[in-house]
C-alpha cells in the first residue's frame, strides 16, 4: 500500500510537471507569434512619416469653412448651410512627392464623396482646387479605389481595372483634352485586366475606418483598399502625365457629407 501511494504521488508530480511544461511552451509559442506580428507591422511601416500631427493643420492649407481637426482626425464636412459650388481641397503644402507610398485611414458618410489627390497642381484661378490624379472615395462605393484625374483626363481606371494609357499623338494636347473624353472617361485606355466589382466591394467596411495604400512609382500608380488592389494605371502619355505634385484630400459638390482622415503617412521611394 505504501509503495502504491508513493507511485501515485510520483505520477501526479510528473503529470503536473508536464502540464507546467506544456503551458510554458504555449506561452513561448504565443510570444514568438506576437513578436513576429509586431516585427511584420514594424517592417510594413518602416520609412513612413506622419504628415498630419492629429492636432493642427500645420503644413496643410484649406478652407476652414469645410476643414478642421476634431478628436485627432482631419475632418471635412459640408452642411446644408455650406453647400459647395465646386470641389474644395485641403492641400499638403510642404512638398511635392514624385515616387512614394501613402497610407491613411478614412471614414465617410453614405452620401459622401471625396478623394486623395497626388502629383497634382494647384489651380490658380480657383480657391483650394487641385488638378491631377486621384484615388476616388465615396460612401456608396461606386467609385472607391478607381483612378480619376481631377479637372484633366477624367476616369483613367474604373474600380477593378488594370489599365495602360498609351502615348498620345500631339493632336491630343493639354489644351484640347475634352476631345478625347466621353461619358466622363478617357477614351484611349488599354484595359489589361478586370476584377469583379462586387467582390472588391466586400473588402470595404461600411460606416467604419478603411485603409488606403497608394504605391506611386514612375509611370505606375496602384490604389489599394484594405490591402486589396482596386486599380492600377500605367501612364505612358508623355504629353499629359504628371511626374510629381501636391497631395490633397477633397470634399465634393453634392449633398451634405462628412469625410474623416487619420494616420496619414508618407514614404519616399
Amino acid at each position: 500500500m505504501h509503495n502504491r501511494k508513493i507511485k501515485n504521488t510520483f505520477l501526479l508530480g510528473v503529470g503536473l510537471l508536464c502540464v507546467i511544461l506544456i503551458f510554458q511552451s504555449c506561452k513561448e509559442i504565443k510570444g514568438v507569434y506576437k513578436d513576429k506580428a509586431a516585427t511584420n507591422i514594424k517592417n510594413e511601416n518602416h520609412g513612413f512619416n506622419d504628415i498630419f500631427d492629429g492636432k493642427t493643420l500645420n503644413d496643410w492649407k484649406g478652407d476652414s469653412k469645410y476643414w478642421r481637426v476634431s478628436n485627432g482626425v482631419l475632418t471635412g464636412e459640408v452642411t446644408p448651410e455650406t453647400i459647395l459650388k465646386q470641389n474644395s481641397f485641403i492641400i499638403y503644402k510642404k512638398e511635392q512627392p514624385k515616387n512614394f507610398e501613402l497610407k491613411l485611414e478614412y471614414r465617410i458618410t453614405d452620401s459622401g464623396n471625396s478623394g486623395i489627390n497626388y502629383r497634382s497642381e494647384i489651380v490658380d484661378n480657383m480657391p483650394f482646387a487641385l488638378r491631377g490624379y486621384q484615388c476616388d472615395i465615396d460612401g456608396k462605393n461606386k467609385f472607391t479605389g478607381q483612378n480619376y484625374e481631377e479637372k484633366k483626363r477624367t476616369t483613367l481606371a474604373y474600380l477593378g481595372e488594370t489599365v495602360i494609357i498609351p502615348k498620345m499623338p500631339d493632336t491630343i494636347s493639354k489644351n484640347n483634352l475634352r476631345k478625347n473624353v466621353k461619358k466622363n472617361s478617357w477614351q484611349t485606355r488599354i484595359v489589361k485586366d478586370i476584377k469583379i466589382k462586387s467582390q472588391l466591394k466586400l473588402n470595404i467596411k461600411a460606416n467604419d475606418w478603411n485603409e488606403v495604400h497608394l504605391i506611386i512609382k514612375d509611370s505606375i500608380m496602384q490604389h489599394y483598399v484594405n490591402g486589396v488592389l482596386f486599380s492600377e494605371v500605367t501612364d505612358l502619355d508623355l504629353i499629359n502625365k504628371s511626374e510629381k505634385g501636391y497631395l490633397g484630400v477633397q470634399v465634393h459638390v453634392g449633398p451634405p457629407m462628412k469625410i474623416e482622415y487619420r494616420n496619414i503617412r508618407l514614404k519616399h521611394l
